[in-house]
């Protein structure tokens, strides 16, 4: 286990619901001191409200310094200038984020320096600090994201891969695509927050105020709604069973007015991560309906082993990570599949819960965050 080390940690949004880099740095603060960069210049922002909000919001965290949310964790929202692709704009933004970064270690710093990246952009830091270890966390096709500029993103992933110590990856289609870059690369897929979403199951939790008057049965999916999102799919099974009733938590960059009309298709807007395992408690069925893209192609949706620790039957378009699952869940390309296979799972036997919740049992953060540990000490060993 990685301990007694100062880790700088690049990664977006530490204020967003938790994913894989919260529970991974969340962990690794238990025996280290991380600094946490609210870093991402991928994108070039947009005049769109959503992105104006965003950046009202960032200055808003900037302005707040350095927070400490918990033991050993810092957060630093560096000011830097939203424009990736301009040189005079990499320049100014590398002299300003490592004197930055610079300021925040000399109020934690500790042991040994580790720099870990969530994102694909950072390579031209790296010279600036004396780390003992880079490590590149690599959970998504970065390139395919709307907005960013492909050849950029590829060209800076790849000298970060190249330049790193280890990269992680969480589909077989990154490790396919980042051990071309670098030999020093593994697949650790996502873990899940077991005890968490466990008590969906071992507690009495109550029906949230805002489902007690959804009937039954209940089609959950939690998540942000972003363009990958098949809201359409989960539209059209809510047109074809309105006797059923689909209820989706999140926020949304989609506009949804669309949808407005479907009585049995309800938008409840998002909910803290502490309040989702009694939602799930209140679904029959968890969702997963993200459209089969280039983005979703390297995908490893964390919410398919959240649902199934709260021992929710899961239906899902046909990822390939979540097909590996196929023994758990169903798998399903068309409306008229998806309607087919959350029926069938309306009419199981309460004893299936059982075994998609003890195969959960055995892919905890813990775990996979050991994983992970291991390799980077071998090659600290090196």
């Amino acid at each position: 286990m990685v301990e007694g080390r100062t880790i700088v940690c690049f990664a977006s949004g530490y204020e967003a619901p938790p994913t894989s880099k919260h529970h991974v740095m969340h962990l690794l603060a238990e025996q280290n001191r991380v600094l946490w960069v609210n870093y991402h210049g991928s994108r070039a922002p947009s005049a769109s409200t959503s992105d104006l909000k965003y950046m009202g919001k960032k200055l808003a965290q900037v302005f707040a310094g350095l927070k400490n949310p918990r033991q050993n964790l810092y957060v630093l929202t560096p000011l830097l200038v939203p424009l990736p692709g301009k040189a005079w704009a990499a320049r100014l933004n590398k002299w300003m984020l490592v004197r930055q970064i610079q300021r925040a270690l000399k109020e934690i710093h500790t042991g040994p320096l580790q720099i870990w990246s969530f994102t694909p952009d950072i390579s031209y830091l790296l010279d600036r600090f004396e780390a003992e270890k880079v490590l590149y966390y690599c959970v998504d096709d970065h390139s395919s994201f709307t907005g960013y500029n492909v050849e950029q993103v590829l060209r800076e992933e790849k000298d970060l891969c190249e330049r790193a110590d280890l990269v992680v990856t969480t589909s077989m289609a990154l490790q396919e695509a980042k051990q071309a870059w670098n030999s020093h690369t593994i697949l650790v897929p996502h873990g899940v927050d077991f005890d968490h979403f466990y008590q969906a199951v071992s507690q009495p939790l109550p029906v949230p105020a805002d489902m007690a008057a959804i009937p039954r049965p209940r089609l959950g999916f939690f998540g942000l709604l972003r363009d990958w999102v098949d809201v359409d799919l989960m539209a059209e099974v809510a047109c074809r069973r309105p006797d059923w009733h689909v209820v989706v938590l999140g926020g949304s960059t989609i506009d949804l007015k669309p949808y407005e009309t479907i009585a049995n298709l309800h938008f409840l807007g998002p909910k803290s991560y502490a309040d989702l395992p009694a939602y799930c408690r209140a679904f029959d069925v968890g969702l997963i309906p993200f459209k089969i893209n280039q983005l979703t192609y390297a995908v490893n949706p964390i919410k398919l082993r959240e649902y199934l620790a709260a021992g929710l039957p899961v239906v899902s378009t046909p990822l390939p990570e979540v097909k590996l699952y196929s023994h758990l869940v169903e798998v399903a390309d068309t409306p008229e599949a998806f309607v087919d296979a959350i029926g069938r799972f309306l009419q199981e036997e309460p004893a299936v819960k059982q075994k998609r919740i003890e195969a959960m049992a055995h892919e905890k953060w813990p775990d996979k965050l050991s994983m992970i540990t291991q390799a980077l000490e071998k090659q600290i060993s090196l």
